[in-house]
């Protein structure tokens, strides 16, 4: 692993930045917000930390998707209260406020989703088809 800054990978955090940002101050239920959101939000996470982190996609796609997964079961508890944001706008827009079992699986498919695409491409760039 390799602190490297890359500049594509943190324009696409930019990108996903505005419309995670846009959905929340838009979309107050449905699909949108609530599922895909939540789809959204671990790919956002992977390009950041691709974005100064030079490691295997897999690795990023797990520690991302472990870091998502620790905030989702942390709704379980009354970690907002403990630290006296139970009542603050932002505190619960990032962290959330009730536990889902449909959130983790939007979790897991959005990891899915950008590490095969990451891997389909890195290949590709080492195997151009002529």
């Amino acid at each position: 692993m390799k602190l490297k800054f890359r500049r594509i990978y943190f324009i696409y955090f930019l990108v996903l930045l505005v419309i995670e940002i846009l959905i929340a101050i838009f979309l107050k239920s449905g699909f949108i917000r609530h599922t895909f959101g939540d789809y959204l939000v671990v790919i956002l996470m992977f390009f950041f930390f691709k974005s100064f982190v030079k490691a295997n996609d897999i690795a990023i796609g797990i520690v991302t998707l472990l870091i998502a997964y620790v905030i989702e079961f942390l709704q379980l508890t009354n970690m907002l209260s403990y630290f006296g944001l139970q009542h603050s706008k932002w505190a619960n827009l990032i962290f959330g406020n009730y536990f889902s079992i449909q959130d983790l699986l939007a979790y897991t498919l959005g990891i899915l989703t950008v590490t095969c695409l990451e891997i389909k491409n890195r290949f590709l760039l080492k195997n151009p088809i002529n």
